[in-house]
């Protein structure tokens, strides 16, 4: 990983966040302040099953992976990528020990912020809760959205959809974790894959 200043990567995230739209540059000013930056190299994880999660994230590189072991078994649940707010709620809110963990699929820059930081924030200038908590509505809507995907439609549908909603995750994370996330064996993801590239080749 190239090591950045942490001026430099302050700047990073301040065009970064400009690019939303959606906050002043004062705002960004008083987020800066009140937050951190963050490098984890690919493998690392940002949080491990069983440690409560003290911090709410905002990436700003990278693709971190969510999981959970089940008999043994890590089911993913979610990838986050450049854009996308990281939090594990239940653990974040309550002090709780976390049933998910956050897995660094590519070296990552995550701007991360404590409760206590978030509140300060809010106290300087209340309009940012409005802010925060619309950025945390998007996230909530991607994990109904996840819900319908897994109740919503066989294992073909459900890869389909992601080419259609999430393509970039085909490029940066392996097949063996999307196969996860959709909830299908690897083995039977290899078979979807074929049969669409040859369905592709005869129309």
């Amino acid at each position: 990983m190239i090591r950045l200043t942490l001026d430099t990567m302050k700047d990073i995230a301040r065009q970064f966040l400009l690019k939303f739209n959606r906050f002043s540059s004062n705002e960004i000013d008083l987020i800066l302040y009140n937050t951190s930056i963050e490098e984890f190299r690919k493998g690392q994880f940002v949080i491990q099953e069983g440690s409560v999660c003290k911090k709410c994230y905002f990436v700003l590189k990278g693709v971190l992976r969510q999981f959970k072991t089940i008999d043994g078994v890590e089911k993913t649940s979610d990838f986050f990528l450049e854009k996308d707010p990281v939090v594990l709620y239940s653990s974040y809110m309550h002090g709780k020990p976390s049933e998910n963990s956050l897995h660094c699929m590519e070296d990552c820059v995550l701007l991360s912020g404590t409760k206590e930081q978030e509140i300060a924030m809010q106290k300087s200038n209340p309009s940012l809760e409005h802010l925060l908590y619309g950025l945390l509505a998007d996230d909530y809507r991607k994990a109904e959205n996840y819900i319908t995907l897994l109740n919503g439609f066989n294992p073909e549908q459900r890869y389909l959809a992601l080419l259609e909603t999430r393509p970039e995750l085909l490029n940066r994370v392996p097949l063996v974790y999307i196969a996860s996330y959709i909830g299908i064996t690897p083995e039977s993801l290899s078979r979807i894959r074929k049969r669409i590239m040859s369905n592709t080749q005869k129309s």
